[in-house]
């Protein structure tokens, strides 16, 4: 990704999230979303933007449908606020990654306390045979 395309990126990012956050008041936005990232295409004519939504899966699936519905009038307010001939055409997506993060991480910790608790048996297990 060139300099542009993350710059043009990053401010595609903080304007949706005040257009979502200002303008937007659809009721199936129950969670607020939250715009973890955008990948721009090359030719600046594409972003997919992936987004994040508390609640359960139902909740997250009227969100996202919200957000495709309404990403025409985002895509007016990015022209107008962006100094772009063209904003990008908007693809939202949600962002499996951070579940996939939080599950890995669960699973280090449970490793970790698996690995403290065989540890602490085997140093009882060597103070028993050295009081022997």
């Amino acid at each position: 990704m060139s300099r542009r395309t993350e710059r043009v990126a990053s401010m595609i990012q903080q304007e949706l999230a005040l257009i979502i956050l200002r303008e937007l008041n659809d009721p199936r936005l129950t969670g607020l979303p939250t715009i973890t990232r955008v990948k721009v295409s090359p030719d600046l004519s594409q972003a997919d933007v992936f987004v994040t939504v508390m609640g359960t899966e139902g909740q997250k699936a009227a969100a996202l449908n919200a957000l495709r519905h309404a990403a025409g009038l985002m895509r007016t307010r990015l022209t107008r606020e962006m100094t772009l001939r063209v904003a990008p055409f908007l693809k939202f997506h949600l962002d499996e990654e951070l579940a996939k993060e939080l599950e890995l991480l669960e699973t280090l910790r449970k490793v970790s306390e698996e690995n403290a608790e065989l540890d602490r048996l085997r140093s009882l297990k060597e103070k028993r045979q050295e009081s022997e």
